[in-house]
This record gives structure tokens, C-alpha cells and sequence, in this order.
């Protein structure tokens, strides 16, 4: 959730202990492939943690897995006091609208202009008309788009697009945001701005996973840091450095 101030980022963190809570996660794909064995992970409200390793470490099965787009093959996962391990699937649309969520594609729809882009998360959801004239312009302005509402996206950068999944993340003001290597087709420079854009995100009060292996990133943020290796956290360290493992 994007608080509105201290005072109710602090009641939210007293209120759950755990924004994320991963108890002896395992996820296994047959035939004889672990992508993740036995993960431990608390994640506290208003966190920024960034997941790191290299390839094939088990990252983007981890971040499937909190937006409920896998499934855990044994142990349990908690998102703000909800029980997700064996969510129904008529469930899943409700839990993707506390779970904001960007992908290194940005999935746009090229026949949209960006106002439109992010109107089209609420209106899929069902909201009233009212409620997606005034959400659009906030977010709108929260991630730096101003002005360009009515270009198209290909009409843009690669980072104002990205600004614009951003955007289409926060319409439902998500107790969480799963960012899944959301700088990987971007420049150094441009990855920089990105980044701060999600700690700006983080600083309203919205727990923010990072998952990446970009080294520069991770580093510049001097935030949580946790490293996964073999489907295993390697090290968690609370204010740490991307090491390869």
C-alpha cells in the first residue's frame, strides 16, 4: 500500500510482523530438477530486499511463486497474514491486486496510449469510472510521466515504458511490489533512474522485492541483500553487497 504517512506505515508494521513469510519452501520440476530447496525468508513491511544470483539460481521461480503464478511442491508462503500456499485459482486475480507486479517485458498494449495502458488495470478489475479519473493522474505523476499520457509506446523510451508498468503496478496501491529483473533491457543510466523510482516507491511505505542480477544496481541501493545459490539462500545480509556466490 502506498501510505499516505509515517504514522500509517508504522501501525501497518505493527500490525503484521511479516509482510512475506517463505517457511522450508521447495519447489521441484520432474523429472529430478529442484529450483528451490528449503527457503526461509521473513520480509517486514516497507522492506526493500533485492534477490540476487546468477542464473539459474531459482530468482524469477522464487518471484512466480509470490505472485501465485507456481506453486510451492512443499512448505508455506504468507503475504500480510494471508496464507497463499494453496490459494483457488478464483482467488489469484484478488491477491495480484495487493501484489504489484513488473516484469523485465513490458507488456503494453501497443494500441494504447499510456493513460489508457494504466487505466486498463482498473478497468479489467472492474473499478468505476470515477475512481480511474482520478487513480491515473496520481500514479501518473508519482512515476514521472506528466504530460505524456497521451503518447503511445512507441512513441517513448524503454524507460518511460517501464515507468509506465510501474504506473499500471501501482493503480491498486499493492501492499507489495515483485520487481522481476525490471532493468534487463535497459542502460546503466537509465537502470539507475528506474531504481530510484522503486525506492521512492519504497519510501511511501510499499514493501518492494527486487530480483536481479545486475551487480551495479543491487550495490547502489545499499539495501537488503539476499543471495541465492543452488535453489538455496547462500547469505542475507540486512545492509549488503551483491558477491557472486
Amino acid at each position: 500500500m502506498l501510505y499516505l504517512n509515517e504514522q500509517e506505515h508504522t501501525t501497518a508494521k505493527k500490525k503484521h510482523q511479516d509482510m512475506i513469510k517463505l517457511h522450508r519452501v521447495h519447489k521441484e520440476y520432474h523429472p529430478n530438477i529442484t529450483a528451490l530447496c528449503g527457503i526461509d525468508l521473513h520480509v517486514e513491511p516497507g522492506e526493500f530486499v533485492s534477490i540476487v544470483g546468477q542464473s539459474g539460481t531459482g530468482k524469477t521461480t522464487l518471484a512466480k511463486l509470490l505472485i501465485a503464478e507456481e506453486r510451492p511442491t512443499r512448505g508455506r508462503i504468507v503475504i500480510g497474514g494471508w496464507d497463499i500456499t494453496d490459494i483457488h485459482a478464483s482467488q489469484i486475480p484478488f491477491l495480484r491486486r495487493q501484489i504489484g507486479v513488473v516484469f523485465q517485458d513490458f507488456k503494453l498494449l501497443r494500441q494504447k496510449t499510456v493513460g489508457e495502458n494504466i487505466a486498463f488495470a482498473l478497468e479489467v478489475a472492474g473499478e468505476p469510472r470515477q475512481r480511474i479519473r482520478d487513480v491515473v493522474p496520481q500514479v501518473v505523476r508519482v512515476v514521472g510521466l506528466h504530460g505524456k499520457e497521451d503518447r503511445y509506446p512507441n512513441q517513448i523510451s524503454g524507460g518511460e515504458q517501464q515507468r509506465v508498468v510501474i504506473a499500471r503496478a501501482l493503480v491498486h496501491r499493492p501492499k507489495v511490489l515483485i520487481a522481476d529483473e525490471p532493468t534487463g533491457n535497459l542502460d546503466a543510466i537509465t537502470a539507475h533512474e528506474i531504481v530510484d523510482l522503486l525506492r521512492k516507491i519504497n519510501d511511501f511505505g510499499t514493501t518492494v522485492v527486487l530480483v536481479t542480477h545486475d551487480k551495479d544496481v543491487v550495490n547502489r541501493l545499499k539495501r537488503r541483500v539476499v543471495t541465492l545459490k543452488n535453489g538455496c539462500i547462500h547469505t542475507d545480509h540486512k545492509v549488503g553487497k551483491y558477491v557472486l556466490a
